[in-house]
């Protein structure tokens, strides 16, 4: 009996020395993860430091820049019809050619028209004769009409049937004049410059002038219009500027990455769609390389105006917060500060700011979550603070941002 009392207590001693062991371990292990204060004098941030991308503030002209979708249409396109019906005989040109205004793209056999032509001078001829014997037997009748020997009312018979004769061959000459002009159809020439599609008729048919279909279709290419449209609040602005001179327009490729051709704005249409509360615009490229075609899907640039001598920074060193727009800058010491800032309009991938930022200071581009003011700063890649941004603006639409904010 006193054995296993003897035992129970020596049990009793292990457990409690194995639980006092494990209590230890975990205060320890606590102990290790209790956050050690800084030797700065701030909290986070102050007593380490953060590498950061920074750029200098510059005095840059920031271009104006409208975006809106648009599409391509031709300049001028013709269906090209008979207008006079027979036999096609001759197709002069190819699929895919490029014309010009008065090159032959047909011709229908002429020689029904020609022989009308010819019968009907023949009629010219014979009523010709007729009123050339009509004109003389009126002489004599006037002749005698006054020796008194006929009667006013055979002169004046005479006078009729000449008139007669005389609208006779009037007649016969406008028919001959009409035949001509048909032969003239019979050779189907270009209205226009431009491209021609495919064939739509092959030759030995015959036409029609009431054909709905036409022989052929040309495509004027160049120049080449693009309509598109911007938010009716623009209109106002854009119609002030264009009273200035002309505007600048720039069609952009599908995914508005690719420039495909530079143009002019040449009208704003005359009413605002109330479905969308937009305005349609209108602008012609000259298009010499043939990089538009109709139907086309674009992306259409508006330089509205460029604005003067800004003190520019990268939008990305903006930051917003409860008080408004702010940003970090970089004292000499290599520390953080943050600067209040107005920024009057944003363009692309920078930022126009008014108030609260100099020319040549430097501003935080990247990393600007971990700063606090007062933080310790180290530029990137060792650098010394002179880096500036790498992308261009320029008066000829080198910045290709698709939003402007003022």
């Amino acid at each position: 009996m006193f054995k296993f009392a003897s035992w129970i207590a020596w049990l009793c001693r292990i457990s409690l020395s194995v639980c006092l062991a494990i209590f230890l371990i975990g205060c320890a292990s606590s102990a290790s993860k209790t956050p050690q204060p800084s030797g700065g004098r701030g909290g986070r941030g102050q007593g380490q430091t953060v590498p950061v991308a920074v750029a200098k503030a510059e005095v840059r002209d920031l271009p104006i820049v409208l975006t809106g979708l648009g599409s391509i249409e031709a300049f001028n396109t013709v269906t090209i019809k008979s207008r006079i019906d027979g036999q096609l005989v001759q197709v002069a040109f190819k699929e895919g050619q490029q014309v010009r205004k008065g090159d032959l793209l047909a011709v229908i056999d002429p020689r029904p028209y020609e022989v009308q032509l010819s019968q009907m001078q023949a009629n010219l001829f014979k009523d010709q004769a007729a009123l050339k014997d009509a004109n003389l037997n009126l002489q004599r009748f006037q002749s005698l009409f006054k020796e008194g020997v006929i009667s006013k009312q055979q002169l004046d018979t005479q006078g009729s049937q000449t008139g007669q004769l005389e609208g006779a061959v009037r007649a016969d000459q406008a028919q001959i004049d009409n035949v001509k002009l048909n032969l003239i159809y019979t050779r189907i020439t270009a209205p226009v410059s431009g491209r021609i599609g495919l064939r739509l008729v092959d030759v030995g048919n015959i036409v029609h002038a009431s054909d709905p279909t036409g022989l052929l279709v040309i495509t004027q290419l160049q120049p080449i219009a693009a309509l598109f449209t911007l938010p009716e609040d623009n209109l106002p602005n854009i119609s002030r500027s264009m009273k200035k001179g002309a505007l600048q327009v720039e069609a952009y490729s599908r995914d508005d990455q690719t420039r495909i051709a530079s143009g002019k704005l040449t009208t704003i249409d005359n009413q605002i769609d109330p479905a969308t509360g937009t305005g349609k615009l209108k602008a012609v490229f000259e298009n010499l390389d043939s990089s538009l075609w109709p139907n086309q899907f674009v992306n259409v640039h508006l330089l509205l105006e460029v604005r003067k001598n800004n003190t520019v920074v990268p939008a990305a060193a903006i930051q917003r917060g409860p008080q408004g727009t702010y940003v970090f800058t970089v004292k000499p010491d290599n520390t953080a500060e943050m600067r209040p800032v107005s920024v009057s309009l944003t363009v692309g991938s920078f930022a126009a700011v008014d108030q609260g930022l100099a020319v040549g200071e430097q501003v935080v581009t990247d990393g600007q979550d971990k700063l606090q003011p007062g933080s310790h700063i180290e530029l990137r890649g060792g650098g010394n603070g002179n880096s500036t941004p790498n992308q261009k603006i320029n008066r000829k639409g080198g910045q290709t941002a698709g939003s402007v904010k003022e």
